[in-house]
């Protein structure tokens, strides 16, 4: 069974999703389960895939007895296992803890959330798994139009910042797209190591230039990496709590890896570093993207939308780290690739559960949740120590590497940008716990506010379990940071990085 591995990580949830839409016409009661049993098979899959990259068994599978490169194939390996793995588990958990704001926000739409749900996660796996450009593009397009719909899901301004993210996919997607077929012109190829083969001597070329230029583009367009951020804070502020905590958590940090691996795969380091020697100059516009992102996140009043610039600087670490171009800032970037996604993720759901009681997320209605929400309040401080950096989270340790590769590159400026974006980390994220704790609803402060004041009013179980599981999760994976890069990421280190 484990030959088919990586075509059932894509077919399990792509089936599924024909039969929860059947569901929700039918019997709306099975779209849940059905969703449930999806996203575990997608995970279970996926760990297996793990497995066997440890144990040294290529995940390679190619589709109706096409060999590479006639037909699409995939292929698992130490770069991409850890990501397959992150986007299952996310799925898997959030869907869990989505079950309450589904039934209670939007009960009609049930069949449909869950349907678009798993398409989405499918989109993505697909676009982890596939060696095949246009393939990758195909998945691409799956992940955005069902992401585009979860979003315009959620009240208000929800619709018209599903419009502005579909304008501006729909051009990172094209742009891609456009790249891609300039590759096929000049080596009639689509598979990635066939046109990676197949552009050796054709380096000097404009034709690769501008391809490489514009799937750069969208590429930057698709993750939100500052300035070609406009369309993020607005589509992942107005969306749905289960969708936020969904999306933005693993669509920037894919697409990070899908910029990793048509660099590696398809256009070489060689090409990138070497002959165009764009390294530094993009890790200044990661540079700039810190910094930016930290600062718009210090204007903001609204805890969601103030994690959606988080999201914008945390994209900038990962560029700015893989440019770097040594084995620490690839480490640092691969590792954060991982951590990012689990403590966006934290806090997002942490957020989700302050929005079902409070009904928003705005700074002045955290007065005294400390007291009324202690457990959603408990993991939000334990992810906000993992975004700072405070070991042992994993935070700390993809920092790092990061800072580790900026000080070896002599690239101090992307040193400093991390050192003031997680100061500036600190007084974000102090400031909710200022407010949360020494703000009560009464008139007393901290532990002393006691008969009068308000009785805890917690979200729901079903959303505390998943939170608590992602908060440790933070801790645990700090912990064996070193197992993780040791028998993965290490692995997948090209060699020419110093």
């Amino acid at each position: 069974m484990n030959v088919h591995y990586p075509a059932l990580l894509v077919i399990i949830p792509l089936l599924a999703s024909f039969f929860i839409s059947a569901a929700g016409w039918l019997r709306p009661v099975w779209c849940f389960p059905l969703a449930v049993a999806a996203m575990a098979g997608s995970l279970l899959v996926s760990l297996g895939l793990l497995v066997d990259v440890l144990l040294g068994i290529p995940g390679l599978y190619w589709f109706g007895g096409w060999p590479p490169p006639w037909g699409i194939y995939y292929r698992v390996d130490h770069l991409n296992t850890l990501v397959l793995v992150i986007i299952a588990a996310v799925g898997f958990v959030n869907l869990m803890a989505a079950r309450p704001t589904v039934e209670r926000d939007f009960p009609e739409k049930a069949g449909p959330f869950y349907t678009l749900y798993v398409l989405f996660v499918t989109g993505l796996l697909g676009m982890v798994v596939t060696g095949d450009a246009f393939n990758l593009y195909v998945l691409l397009e799956i992940a955005a139009i069902t992401g585009y719909a979860l979003i315009a899901l959620g009240k208000g301004r929800a619709a018209l910042s599903s419009l502005h993210y579909i304008f501006m996919g729909t051009i990172g997607a094209c742009f891609y797209l456009l790249g891609v077929g300039y590759l096929y012109i000049v080596t009639g190829s689509l598979n990635m190591e066939d046109i990676s083969r197949l552009l050796q001597p054709l380096h000097g070329s404009n034709v690769v230039i501008v391809a490489f230029v514009i799937m750069m583009v969208g590429i930057w367009l698709k993750m939100g990496f500052f300035p070609l951020h406009a369309w993020l804070p607005n589509a992942y502020t107005y969306a749905p709590s289960p969708v936020s905590s969904l999306v933005a958590p693993l669509m920037t940090k894919v697409m990070v890896y899908v910029m990793i691996r048509m660099i590696l795969t398809v256009f070489t380091l060689d090409y990138a570093f070497l002959v165009l020697k764009l390294n530094d100059a993009v890790v200044w516009l990661a540079v700039i993207a810190i910094v930016a992102g930290s600062l718009l996140a210090l204007a903001e009043k609204d805890v969601k939308r103030m994690l959606t610039y988080i999201v914008v600087a945390e994209v900038g670490y990962m560029v700015g780290g893989f440019w770097l171009g040594n084995r620490a800032g690839f480490t640092g970037a691969v590792l954060h690739i991982v951590n990012d996604a689990l403590m966006t993720f934290c806090l997002f759901l942490a957020v989700g559960n302050i929005i079902h009681v409070k009904g928003n997320s705005r700074l002045e209605s955290l007065s005294g949740l400390f007291r009324t929400m202690p457990w959603t309040m408990g993991a939000l401080v334990v992810g906000a120590l993992s975004i700072i950096g405070v070991p042992p989270t994993c935070g700390f340790f993809s920092k790092w590497y990061l800072l580790l590769g900026a000080i070896q590159s002599g690239h101090y400026g992307f040193l400093a940008a991390l050192l003031g974006s997680s100061l500036v980390g600190v007084v974000l994220f102090f400031r909710i716990f200022e407010i949360g704790y020494f703000e009560p609803l009464g008139a007393s402060h901290g532990p002393a506010h006691g008969e009068g004041g308000a009785a805890v009013r917690e979200a729901p179980l079903g959303m505390l379990v998943p939170l608590w599981i992602t908060a440790l999760s933070l801790i645990l994976v700090g912990l064996y940071t070193g197992e993780i890069v040791g028998r993965v990421i290490r692995h997948a280190i090209p060699e020419m990085m110093l």
